[in-house]
């Protein structure tokens, strides 16, 4: 529907794209269902390794660093929307599905469980590729050096810092998979999530994906003097798994669950 002029899909028809490919993934064989967690995890971590390009140059000032680091880091988002693969955190639209009871609370259990430990899979499948491929000693060792900051940054996060910042996070994801959906073309596609996934790079938010490269690299170069263990991984994924749960798929598609089919079904019923 185009409306002054702007040819994007509305709120509520995205609201109804949304609930019809909830129960698409959720209907999805196991195999395929894992094999594109797979390819998720693997097209987020390529988005951590052009991050890492921009964000280990000591040469640019603090807010272009974190800025451009996250323009890049929208490789990974793009891929998965537009090549195709399963995202947990983008997955949390499943809620919608599950609420308009389309699929049952086992089928969104089964999507959510599968995709994250496929998108764990593929993501350290990567850091194997990438560690044995000697790129972290690009730039005479900075870009290892800046996994080891940035996991260390992160693993040192308390829990309710993790928590909230894990919420901020897929609060813009799910909005930039939301503008996403609106646009018709690829070119609309890409050019609306930018801007959202960019800003939760920059700001620092938590990204449970992102982390399962980000951490795991760090572990690997860091030292005694720098010690990076696999309990702060996990330290860092509990916390920052809620608050993806929570920001996804709470203050983004239950909210606008509310709107365009809970209230609206309210109306027809008056």
């Amino acid at each position: 529907m185009e409306l002054f002029g702007v040819d994007a899909f509305s709120p509520s028809q995205i609201t109804e794209k949304v609930r019809t490919i909830g129960v698409t993934k959720a209907q999805l064989p196991l195999l395929a269902m894992a094999m594109l967690g797979i390819a998720g995890g693997g097209f987020i971590s390529l988005g951590a390794i052009f991050s890492a390009v921009v964000g280990s140059d000591p040469t640019l000032a603090f807010g272009i660093s974190h800025v451009l680091s996250g323009i890049v880091f929208c490789l990974g988002l793009i891929l998965v929307i537009v090549a195709g693969a399963e995202l947990f955190t983008g997955n949390n639209f499943l809620v919608m599905a599950w609420a308009d009871g389309k699929i049952s609370t086992a089928q969104i259990t089964k999507n959510w469980v599968v995709v994250y430990l496929s998108n764990a899979l593929g993501a350290f499948g990567m850091v194997a590729i990438v560690y044995f491929s000697g790129f972290a000693d690009s730039h005479d060792g900075a870009v290892a050096n800046y996994y080891v900051a940035l996991a260390a940054k992160k693993t040192g996060l308390s829990f309710s810092e993790a928590f909230f910042r894990g919420i901020l996070c897929n609060l813009l994801v799910c909005l930039a998979v939301w503008l996403a959906s609106a646009g018709r073309t690829v070119t609309d596609k890409i050019l609306a999530l930018i801007f959202p996934v960019s800003a939760f790079i920059a700001a620092g938010f938590e990204h449970c994906v992102a982390n399962m490269f980000f951490i795991p690299m760090g572990i690997l170069y860091s030292n005694a003097d720098n010690l990076i263990t696999w309990a702060g991984l996990f330290h860092n994924l509990l916390p920052v798994t809620l608050g993806n749960i929570v920001g996804g798929s709470i203050m983004v598609a239950t909210f606008y669950y509310v709107i365009y089919v809970h209230s609206m079904k309210r109306t027809e019923l008056k």
